[in-house]
């Protein structure tokens, strides 16, 4: 019985719904159909899945999501695609529909930012709600973004009267003391990807306004030292590349009003060898007090280029094979 095939149909209401499911030159329908078992196929004003049952089953939820999506003025992008295919195949499928029903924010273009995986969902709900969260997963997941968004928010609606960004200055090997320039020069490189998260959201003129006003400050994590921070919302980026001690001087600098974020991935550390994280040991210490939020983003949290959720996942398979 399990390998009974059966044909299920999901009507369409026009051409255009046909075309925003399958892609240009049905881009969305190889990616499909290249992953399943089943066929799918369009016959005028609906979409044709024959197939084993239970695929078939998750095929039709994922198309009637997607369609929900569709009907409600959403897009989907092969991202999409492939991410609720995964959800579908577990019939997990419509808790997308949660996910597009409230914008985080939007650009300082107009463009809505959304959360696109059940991850990010998660991500946001908990720093909304805890005062530290640590997001730790691998590049690609939103984490720095996100905090940055949601700092954004907090400012514009007056939660807090600042935002602080700091990231440790340890990358690649590099020492801040061999780049050219003085002090603010020597620090933009490590904090570029902070300055691109303010620019989309904020805009460059009123990000540099903002700075220049004292109420975003973005500084290397030495400048955090002896320092209480009240009424702000700090982002450490980078967060694997501290060391214990640092990690332990920036979490106990949280002051009345304010709010942490913590990101890192534990796979990129850039710190002499035989040095421990920071993060690692944060993680193991701090996992038992409840007040603190621990998000773990997967590959299948991975919202850039799908080309980047395949590089991880195959540098996990050797790093696996490795061990």
């Amino acid at each position: 019985m399990q390998n009974e095939w059966s044909t299920v149909k999901v009507p369409l209401e026009n051409a255009a719904e046909g075309l925003a499911l399958f892609g240009p030159q049905d881009k969305f329908l190889r990616l499909v159909q290249e992953s399943v078992e089943s066929t799918i196929a369009t016959r005028e004003a609906e979409i044709v899945i024959t197939g084993p049952d239970k695929e078939r089953d998750s095929l039709e939820q994922l198309y009637r999501v997607l369609l929900q999506l569709v009907r409600g003025g959403y897009n989907p992008t092969e991202r999409d695609i492939a991410y609720a295919l995964e959800l579908a195949r577990t019939m997990q499928a419509e808790e997308l529909l949660d996910l597009f029903k409230k914008e985080v924010a939007s650009t300082f273009r107009g463009k809505k930012i959304m959360v696109k995986t059940i991850g990010q969902r998660h991500y946001v709900k908990t720093i909304r709600k805890k005062d530290i969260v640590f997001g730790i997963g691998p590049a690609g997941t939103g984490k720095t973004y996100l905090a940055v968004v949601l700092a954004v928010v907090a400012l514009k609606e007056g939660a807090v009267k600042r935002i602080v960004l700091t990231r440790p200055a340890v990358e690649a090997g590099e020492n801040l003391g061999f780049l050219p320039g003085d002090l603010q020069e020597k620090v933009d490189p490590y904090l570029r990807p902070l300055y691109d998260a303010l620019h989309d959201v904020l805009g460059p003129d009123q990000t540099v306004k903002a700075m220049e006003r004292g109420l975003i400050e973005i500084a290397p994590l030495a400048y955090m030292r002896g320092r209480t921070l009240e009424d702000s919302f700090i982002i450490l980026d980078e967060a694997q590349n501290t060391t214990p001690e640092q990690m332990k001087m920036f979490l106990t600098r949280l002051g009345f009003g304010s709010k942490m974020v913590i990101t890192g991935d534990v796979t990129q550390i850039d710190l002499p060898r035989g040095k421990t994280s920071g993060l690692i040991e944060a993680q193991r210490i701090l996992k038992n007090i409840e007040e603190i939020g621990l998000i773990f983003f997967t590959e299948g949290d991975v919202v850039r280029h799908s080309l980047v959720q395949k590089i991880i996942m195959a540098y996990d398979v050797h790093a696996e094979n490795k061990s």
